[in-house]
């Protein structure tokens, strides 16, 4: 079963370019007829004596729907009226109100509607002879079922303090087959300003990252306006998020496992050099930029989880590996080895993990966070895109080339 954050996070800055066509509903409009009522009568003062031909206009509300019963989401809502000119609109629902503007004598909605919810337009309009009315009207959304809604969880999260390295990484429970028009209300700004570039590796997932690794202590702005967007193939937006995130200091961890040493940089300074062993010949350390996904301070490992059998020499479990750091979904970590404190600094023997010493490791680990940078090379085996966050490994304008929006 899908499981859904608890609880709506609702955006007031919803757009959409989806034009609607606007269908005059008349009869059916609740106090929208010419019989007397309070606020309702279009009959100006002294009428009742006057012919028919001297009553000014009925004022009726013009709306973009058509079954009040089943009002589509993922298209603005508009309002405007007939025998009179429009003023005040104000439509509301349980949820809040719904925000818009008057243009041209259309009222247009700048949030789209939340699925399964009652609401009432009340709309004010001014006759030909000078007199307000008030025009009002109920209606409700069409009902969407969990599989016509797709969730984006957010990494990082809010108000979480990062690494340099850490993109903006947006997954969808459900496939999102226009990346155009969600790209278009998916913004990232930091503070100071740094520019960069969405790249979708797939339907469900889209990363952010800025040109180069981000300014020690930026401060980034997520806005996910993605409420009732169309996604295409009948899905739409579940609901928007905002996400507000630190960068910590620049931490970059440089890897040799050539010359099996590792440098580790402060804000641009050298805080510490480290004889590490990597991975042995066939079971090399992958070179390029990666990411650290999350740390551990105690982790069982096993090459069970590797596609190693029990009965493969290759095999081991270790239960209680000690500061441990993920860079790879595959498996690769930088962790405390003291079983290999006679090859670090001389040979590589592990099984693609860079081991140091337990003095070391505890020093690492206590200075890094999510979003450390690691950059290993010496090693013919690739990073790649997608094992972890490889979004480092493609060039600038490579990275750009997979914008929805490119």
């Amino acid at each position: 079963m899908r499981r859904r954050a608890l609880g709506p996070v609702r955006s007031a800055r919803r757009r959409t370019a989806v034009a609607a066509a606007l269908l005059t509903l008349s009869g059916g409009l609740a106090g929208c007829s010419t019989a007397s009522g309070p606020g309702d009568s279009d009959a100006g003062p002294g009428a009742s004596g006057a012919s028919e031909t001297a009553r000014p206009e009925a004022v009726q509300l013009t709306t973009s729907f058509r079954d009040p019963q089943a009002v589509p989401v993922g298209r603005p809502l508009t309002v405007s009226t007939s025998g009179g000119t429009l003023g005040d609109v104000r439509v509301s629902s349980a949820v809040g109100e719904v925000p818009g503007n008057v243009v041209d004598g259309t009222w247009t909605s700048s949030a789209l509607l939340e699925p399964g919810t009652d609401y009432r337009i009340t709309a004010s309009a001014t006759r030909s002879d000078g007199e307000t009315v008030q025009r009002t009207r109920s209606f409700r959304t069409v009902e969407l079922t969990l599989e016509e809604q797709t969730f984006a969880a957010v990494a990082p999260l809010d108000g979480e303090t990062v690494g340099v390295g850490m993109p903006v990484a947006v997954t969808f429970d459900l496939p999102v087959t226009d990346r155009a028009l969600f790209e278009e209300h998916m913004r990232v700004t930091s503070r100071p300003a740094q520019p960069g570039s969405w790249y979708w590796l797939s339907d469900r997932e889209a990363h952010w990252r800025p040109a180069t690794y981000w300014q020690a202590g930026t401060d980034v702005s997520v806005d996910l306006d993605i409420n009732s967007l169309p996604a295409g193939r009948g899905i739409y937006g579940q609901e928007s998020r905002r996400i507000d995130f630190h960068v910590g200091d620049s931490v970059v961890s440089k890897v040799d496992v050539r010359t099996h040493t590792m440098r580790t940089f402060i804000n641009g300074d050298l805080a510490r050099t480290m004889p590490i062993s990597a991975g042995k010949a066939g079971w090399e350390t992958r070179s390029g930029t990666k990411v650290i996904l999350e740390k551990f301070r105690s982790k069982r490992m096993s090459a069970a989880t590797i596609g190693v059998d029990e009965s493969d020499p290759e095999f081991y479990d270790l239960s209680n590996v000690e500061y441990a750091l993920r860079v790879t979904y595959s498996g690769e970590f930088l962790h405390a080895a003291p079983w290999s404190a006679g090859s670090q600094g001389s040979a590589n023997v592990s099984h693609g993990c860079v081991g140091m010493s337990l003095a070391d490791a505890q020093w690492l680990y206590e200075r890094t966070s999510r979003g450390d940078v690691v950059e290993v090379t010496g090693s013919d085996r690739r990073m790649t895109l997608d094992n972890g966050y490889g979004d480092w490994n493609l060039p600038l304008a490579q990275w750009k080339k997979g914008s929805a929006l490119t």
